[in-house]
């Protein structure tokens, strides 16, 4: 029996963290990132994802072939991800780690740059917006492109082009769906819909920034109800991982309705339940968004 012990500091969340692991029961079995190496391995593939898209990717193209962990647990921000000593284990012997950069998870990306073993930046290489949003998995476009990376990463193009065929019909859905509506302004709480809203010759008007932790002033409040009021908004969406009181406060200055516009970092509780999934959440979507904007 082998034990190890590992030192990793992470920037964002305090003093190095000590991992003591033994090697031959938990994490063996890790192995190539093929479909023969991962049979020859006996076990499979061990994959560690940063939240919902990426986990839910890997698991659709990867299937019995892949082990997949999501870091972010259900009902929670993935924003505010912290991690525990055996989460940092889990990164560092993981045949493959799936991240965004750019500061959306900083503890996972100090971690996967430390990490022994195959790490993937799944922004590199996307055409990402001048202001650092992470939010690319909402426009299903950039998502299938993703997809395509990961299969790759797992020795599983085939698959990969499968799920990313599925991917691209919802893009076809969406183009149809928005392009005849009497409004083009998405309100939100919270600015996650930029890459969705580009895609679509939609304009995201945001009430916070990229944080959905963000606390807005009045003046914002009242800057977005005036913008809404002026343009004939008739509703202000809102997330289901944070406080709908935002887009309350705001629709009830502006005269509007608020409804619920998903931004998909994670599943709720209820959600998981039903058994909801990406192309689940991103269909009501679109619904949510041609009753609120008023398309034919």
């Amino acid at each position: 029996m082998i034990t190890r012990i590992i030192l990793i500091r992470l920037g964002k969340i305090g003093a190095a963290v000590a991992v003591t692991l033994v090697l031959a029961g938990a994490f063996a079995g890790c192995g190539g990132t093929g479909e023969e190496g991962a049979a020859g391995a006996g076990g499979g593939i061990d994959v560690v994802a940063g939240f919902y898209p990426l986990a839910f990717a890997a698991e659709q193209i990867g299937g019995p072939l892949v082990r997949v962990r999501n870091l972010t647990p259900v009902g929670a921000e993935p924003h505010d991800l912290e991690l525990s000593p055996r989460d940092v284990a889990r990164i560092h012997f993981a045949d493959l780690v799936l991240y965004l950069g750019h500061g959306f998870q900083p503890a996972l990306e100090d971690a996967a740059k430390q990490a022994g073993g195959r790490t993937l930046d799944l922004l590199d290489g996307l055409e990402l917006s001048p202001n650092g949003d992470p939010h690319v998995w909402l426009d299903p476009v950039r998502y299938a492109r993703i997809a395509e990376r990961i299969g790759k990463a797992l020795g599983r193009a085939a698959a990969a082009s499968r799920f990313a065929d599925r991917v691209k019909a919802l893009d076809h859905e969406y183009r149809a769906g928005l392009a005849d509506c009497k409004r083009r302004e998405i309100v939100t709480s919270h600015a996650a819909f930029g890459y969705l809203a580009g895609r679509y010759g939609l304009e995201q008007v945001a009430v916070t920034g990229l944080a959905p932790e963000a606390e807005p002033g009045p003046r914002d409040l009242a800057r977005v109800a005036r913008l809404a009021r002026e343009r004939g908004a008739t509703t202000i969406f809102f997330e289901p991982l944070v406080s709908r009181d935002i887009a309350r406060t705001v629709a009830h200055a502006a005269g509007a309705e608020i409804a619920l516009l998903d931004p998909l970092e994670g599943l709720t509780r209820d959600e998981a339940k039903r058994g909801e999934d990406y192309f689940s959440i991103m269909r009501r979507n679109l619904a949510t968004l041609r009753v609120g904007l008023g398309c034919r």
